[in-house]
């Protein structure tokens, strides 16, 4: 069990920010998660991995993917409080979910 964290490299984001976005996109995917996957992920360690993208069109088509493939997924939407413009696509979770299921979608992806 494993959960994938796509964070937008093309942002520019400080470490704080990108921290925080990780963190929204973690806790949103999981909440989207069935009870039985949450909890074997739970108790497992919660595995996660953070990767990158290079633009928002590359963030939704994961995203896509994920929905297709039915795993548990969210998009990070920044309320535009501090670094980014209000409504911008900074981060996406998919997962906790199986690591093989997982990689069907974010298996190409660099780590960050």
């Amino acid at each position: 069990m494993k959960q994938a964290i796509v964070a937008r490299a093309d942002l520019g984001m400080g470490e704080g920010k990108l921290a925080a976005q990780v963190a929204h996109a973690s806790l949103m995917a999981y909440e989207d998660a069935d009870r039985g996957a949450a909890s074997e992920w739970k108790g497992s360690g919660q595995k996660k991995v953070v990767l990158q993208a290079d633009s928002e069109s590359e963030l939704f088509e994961l995203a896509d993917k994920a929905e297709r493939e039915g795993l548990p997924h969210a998009v990070v939407r920044d309320a535009g409080h501090t670094q980014l413009e209000p409504g911008t696509a900074s981060a996406l979770a998919v997962g906790p979910a199986r690591d093989d299921l997982v990689d069907k979608v974010t298996g190409d992806l660099s780590l960050y």
